[in-house]
């Protein structure tokens, strides 16, 4: 790093209003080996101070507590959002999915994914700084960490103090909230597969199926464990996502940089004391203090930056306070800092791909959604044999109805078909009940005269109607007969 600084401090004093060579720009970005990786030998405190990026970090995060709330709607008699898997159930407030319209839930998921993908290529790993429940949670446990130990340097004082009562006292309940911070993770992820209310007469009474059981405790565990002790090293080894989010950043990807022309070289400032030969950044390592991670982002762009902005509300509050334009640490491309002319980001194509299955997945989950009926009729025409030609000369065949009631309410209905001239239906002349959630058989005949069948195929309508006329089903089918030269 000493070369690089020498190089960049050689070109600032010749020409500060010029850009630096590609190639030492490739050296800041690009020399991994000037990187610092805390692998797990330090316990990372980091500074928590206000700043817009701060503020919309929580606002962010605040969508996590849908997650806590969600299980407590109702919606009648029942939760509001329920994964039933037991009965192969979705309610989703009004509607009831049914494993034959999952597809609909494959294409909600393909939006949330494909939207990872737009915003990563746009912005970076934005989803990790401010959405991801690891982060998110890992920063509720360092708020209530400072709530109890203080700020930073006061944590790290009393992590290397001997062991007192006061101590004791003050780890014993920072461990205790993060452990029930654990087990509401737990019983609320649970919550969305069964009834909450069933949930914590289960809990409390210890009368919980295993499996609800086994998940709290994994939950537990993990939230305890990963939130509360691994932290940054859960982002660095063990997420996937910061690897499938890494390959998707490019040279036109907006992330959390350094202006290295416009802050070196470094150094500190002596008050009343002008110095034409230092850039704005002063080495107060400020924004290596709020990183979450501890990175330094004055080297480069790394692998442990989870895009969250934090050094930039740092070093905004110190630029403002030495009397310098913000912005010394800002979002910009790779390419921005080159002075190369970056791509407008609804212009590069791989966006234009992204937001083609974005928005494929849009309109099929909306389409499904709106077409999604209460009552599916599906007609199944017997084929052996495919018609029989009757005493009285008329011709019948033989149908299955299958209806589907994917309401959680037993409802009357009537069956009706509608057809050639002179169409009698025998098997279903009352109505019938639709058992709730469940698909209802019925097996119907179809008969109709001889002679007004022309043709070997005719189209026939079934309907299924409610007894209040609220819900209706209706479905085609085909009617086979010899057709008319045959019969004579």
């Amino acid at each position: 790093m000493a070369s690089q600084l020498t190089r960049l401090e050689k070109m600032t004093m010749v020409n500060r209003s010029s850009l630096i060579p590609t190639e030492v720009i490739d050296d800041l970005y690009a020399d991994v080996g000037q990187w610092h990786v805390n692998v797990g030998e330090e316990k990372i405190h980091p500074k928590r101070m206000p700043g817009r990026w701060r503020s919309l970090k929580w606002w962010a995060s605040s969508v996590w507590l849908v997650f806590f709330i969600g299980p407590y709607l109702r919606w009648g008699e029942r939760q509001a959002v329920l994964f039933d898997l037991p009965a192969q159930k979705f309610h989703l407030f009004g509607l009831t999915i049914l494993p034959q319209d999952l597809w609909i839930l494959a294409l909600i998921l393909l939006f949330f994914a494909i939207l990872l993908a737009v915003v990563t290529a746009v912005a970076g790993r934005v989803f990790c700084g401010f959405f991801c429940f690891q982060t998110v949670w890992t920063d509720v446990y360092v708020w209530i960490e400072e709530w109890l130990e203080g700020t930073s340097r006061q944590r790290k004082a009393l992590d290397q103090s001997p062991w007192s009562l006061n101590k004791l006292r003050i780890k014993t309940t920072k461990h205790a909230l993060w452990l029930l911070i654990g087990l509401l993770t737990g019983v609320s992820f649970v919550a969305w597969f069964m009834d909450a209310g069933a949930l914590w007469r289960g809990l409390l009474g210890q009368d919980l199926p295993l499996e609800a059981w086994i998940t709290i405790g994994a939950f537990i565990f993990g939230t305890y464990s990963l939130a509360g002790f691994m932290r940054e090293q859960t982002c660095l080894w063990l997420c996937p996502y910061s690897r499938i989010q890494g390959v998707m950043v490019d040279q036109d990807s907006l992330l959390p940089a350094y202006d290295a022309v416009r802050g070196e070289t470094r150094g500190r400032r002596k008050k009343g004391v002008t110095d034409e030969h230092l850039g704005d950044c002063i080495d107060c390592n400020l924004c290596v203090a709020v990183c979450p991670t501890g990175i330094d982002i004055r080297d480069g762009q790394q692998q442990g930056c989870i895009t969250c902005a934090l050094c930039i509300d740092a070093c905004d509050s110190v630029m403002e306070k030495i009397g310098r334009p913000k912005g010394l640490i800002r979002y910009e491309s790779l390419n921005g800092l080159r002075g190369v002319v970056e791509a407008v980001w609804f212009k590069r194509p791989r966006v234009w791909v992204y937001l083609g299955i974005l928005m494929f997945s849009v309109v099929g989950g909306a389409w499904g959604l709106a077409t999604l009926d209460a009552l599916e009729l599906k007609v199944i025409h017997h084929r052996q044999p495919m018609f029989v030609i009757l005493s009285d000369g008329s011709v019948q065949n033989r149908y299955q109805l299958k209806i589907l009631n994917k309401t959680d309410q037993q409802i009357d209905a009537a069956i009706t078909v509608s057809g050639p001239e002179g169409l009698t239906m025998v098997g279903a002349s009352q109505a019938i009940t639709l058992t709730p959630s469940g698909m209802t058989s019925r097996e119907v005949f179809i008969r109709i005269p001889a002679q007004v069948l022309d043709e070997n195929t005719s189209q026939i309508l079934f309907s299924v109607t409610t007894s209040s006329d609220q819900l209706k089903s209706s479905r085609a089918a085909v009617f086979v007969s010899p057709g008319k030269g045959r019969q004579e």
